[in-house]
């Protein structure tokens, strides 16, 4: 008599990430990859940036791993404190930025129509002029540095996310349960400050990611083209412009590897805007 042996396959189960899971994952990289520029921009030491004539022009390698420039400075730690010389600038600026866009879309949906309309007016003016043409000439009347940049950026990004706030607070101001606290008597500032303002904070933090990266990139080339941050200053506009003269002797290092950080940077906060927006949607944040 044979005995058949039965053998049974264990089926290992597999770890199967839901789309809310996937999209706090992303967060968390995200946001750990910038806190990782900022950390590395902070306690890089000032040394390695400081001129060594016996080393400059040295190709990428173990220990200068985006080479040295034509004064010796390693280029790794310029490229880590220009990013986060950007990002501190970038984020004063698009702070700003939305603010005056939560006020101004406040304004224009809850004081009336004659300053809806100039609201109105004043959104499609700005919006009328490109952003990088505007940028420079107040950059440029402002006399350049942090200051011009930082309110150049501020008053040419907030038009697009006005319009987004108006239309929001118009929906929220036809809600039953503004009517019924206007029924109760409340006035409009309480209403204001109570019913639509806390609605707006998901928009506010959205805006802010999703502005930063148009307050970087435009940051970065008007200092490129010379109305932008000082000379002195390791930001990665002027290392681009500086690495201009030194490309056609072969020393491609000196644009390459901080122009690709730059855009790797741009991306997180593209990546980590996107998300952020995925998880504050009630109809794709339980997926």
């Amino acid at each position: 008599m044979m005995k058949v042996i039965e053998t049974t396959t264990i089926k290992t189960p597999y770890l199967k990430l839901n789309r809310r899971q996937q999209t706090i994952i992303s967060i968390i990289l995200s946001a750990s990859f910038l806190l990782m520029i900022i950390l590395g921009g902070i306690f890089s030491s000032n040394e390695k940036i400081q001129t060594y004539l016996e080393m400059r022009n040295l190709s990428p390698s173990l220990q200068h791993i985006f080479g040295t420039d034509w004064l010796g400075r390693d280029m790794f730690v310029r490229t880590l404190k220009g990013l986060t010389l950007s990002l501190g600038v970038g984020m004063l600026a698009s702070a700003s930025s939305v603010i005056i866009a939560v006020v101004l879309g406040m304004a224009a949906a809850t004081m009336g129509r004659k300053v809806d309309t100039f609201i109105s007016w004043l959104v499609d003016l700005f919006l009328s002029v490109p952003h990088l043409v505007a940028l420079i000439l107040i950059a440029f009347a402002l006399g350049g540095g942090i200051r011009g940049v930082v309110l150049g950026v501020t008053l040419t990004h907030w038009p697009s996310l006005t319009r987004v706030i108006r239309a929001e607070v118009m929906q929220l101001r036809s809600s039953e349960f503004v009517e019924i606290s206007r029924q109760f008597g409340k006035s409009s500032w309480w209403i204001a400050t109570r019913h639509i303002l806390p609605h707006l904070v998901p928009q506010f933090f959205v805006g802010l990611v999703l502005l930063f990266p148009h307050a970087v990139l435009h940051e970065a080339a008007i200092t490129f083209l010379g109305f932008g941050l000082s000379p002195h200053q390791p930001a990665i506009g002027i290392i681009l412009s500086e690495s201009m003269r030194y490309l056609s002797t072969g020393m491609w290092w000196l644009a390459f590897f901080p122009g690709l950080s730059l855009l790797v940077m741009v991306r997180a906060f593209d990546i980590l805007g996107e998300n952020l927006c995925t998880l504050m949607d009630p109809y794709r944040g339980h997926e």
